[in-house]
């Protein structure tokens, strides 16, 4: 088997583990963190309706704040991922962070929501 097979279906199988206990309801939804090489994206899911509530990315960012650090511009778009979800009067969700460790820019999303107001 082809050696990227076998890397992807590590990942969808640690995805599934780490899904199989979290869902999110349109009070408390599910803040989802992707990242890849160059941008972070942040989204909160409604599951029961199977809708994205809220999102926000590095790509959204201006030219001084795309200069900052990835870890710097990961913590940003946890702030700005809470600040929307504020005014659309959502103060809790639940963290997904996919395949990914809890290391890094998935630590800093967190910790900038959680800065932001969201609660986990």
């Amino acid at each position: 088997m082809n050696r990227t097979k076998v890397i992807n279906k590590k990942i969808e199988r640690r995805k599934k583990r780490t899904r199989s206990n979290i869902f999110g309801t349109a009070k408390k939804p599910r803040l989802s963190v992707f990242r890849s090489n160059r941008f972070t994206y942040v989204q909160l899911i409604d599951d029961e309706n199977g809708k994205t509530l809220v999102s926000a990315s590095t790509k959204l960012f201006d030219k001084k704040e795309a200069d900052l650090k990835q870890l710097e511009q990961a913590k940003l778009v946890g702030k700005l991922i809470a600040s929307k979800a504020m005014e659309k009067d959502i103060k809790e969700a639940v963290f997904d962070r996919g395949s990914y460790k809890y290391h890094g820019k998935v630590k800093s999303v967190a910790e900038g929501a959680r800065e932001g107001g969201l609660k986990f």
